[in-house]
């Protein structure tokens, strides 16, 4: 089989209009992700064991499964106990609450990263819990562990082709169908490649600068907070 330019440039404009599709799913999940993985870690750090352990076995059982599994679950497993949700949403939902697991633990190194003193500098100023957590643990926790939240999504962005099981038709479902039209799967697939390439690879190369900034950033932020852990401004 040789490749086929005529054939790779009339294809490839069906085959790029599904990018629309694919970072609005991947986009839609990550906020998922985002917003489900710090409530995880919320509740992991809760001093109410039960509370803690069932998230601790939900985290667990979630990570242990495969996605593809979970998407099957959600999309034709839930309609059966009367919980229909259309295939967009169940492929975000999946998507999202899958990798929200990992997220959670990201969370959670960056508050355990934060110095104790922080902790009490904020009970001394008599700080409620949600203004400690909000106003001094968080917005410290989160900018050092950006870079890391950026690389989980390019994986989001990159598990998006397993979406087609359920008929989303992104890339890999464009190309697959193409390619059973015209017999001819070289070209279509390797399009796909390339534009997850092309899409992935810029996108790993400025969250590698972000963790080159935010390690020069932090590394000074340490020395300061070093001589001075109680840096809470009284106006906070």
């Amino acid at each position: 089989m040789s490749w086929d330019w005529n054939f790779a440039i009339e294809v490839f404009p069906e085959i790029l209009g599904a990018i629309w599709l694919v970072i609005a799913i991947t986009v839609g999940s990550f906020l998922v992700s985002l917003i489900l993985g710090l409530i995880l870690t919320f509740g992991r750090r809760s001093r109410f064991k039960p509370l803690s352990l069932t998230v601790y076995a939900f985290i667990e059982f979630v990570r242990s499964t495969p996605p593809l599994v979970q998407l099957f679950f959600v999309y034709f497993a839930l309609p059966a106990i009367g919980i229909s949700i259309n295939k967009y949403a169940a492929g975000i939902l999946t998507l999202g609450v899958h990798y929200s697991t990992y997220i959670s633990e990201v969370y959670r190194s960056g508050i355990e990263a934060v110095p104790k003193g922080q902790w009490e500098a904020a009970t001394a100023m008599n700080f409620s819990k949600t203004q400690t957590w909000f106003r001094v643990i968080l917005p410290q926790a989160i900018p050092p562990v950006i870079p890391m939240l950026g690389n989980y999504f390019i994986v989001l962005f990159k598990e998006t082709p397993i979406l087609m099981a359920i008929g989303i038709g992104e890339f890999l479902q464009k190309a697959q169908l193409i390619g059973a039209n015209q017999f001819k799967y070289l070209e279509p697939i390797t399009i796909v490649g390339l534009l997850f390439l092309l899409l992935s690879y810029p996108s790993a190369l400025l969250i590698n600068k972000l963790e080159q900034k935010s390690k020069l950033a932090f590394s000074g932020k340490d020395k300061r907070l070093s001589k001075n852990p109680f840096r809470l401004k009284s106006g906070a």
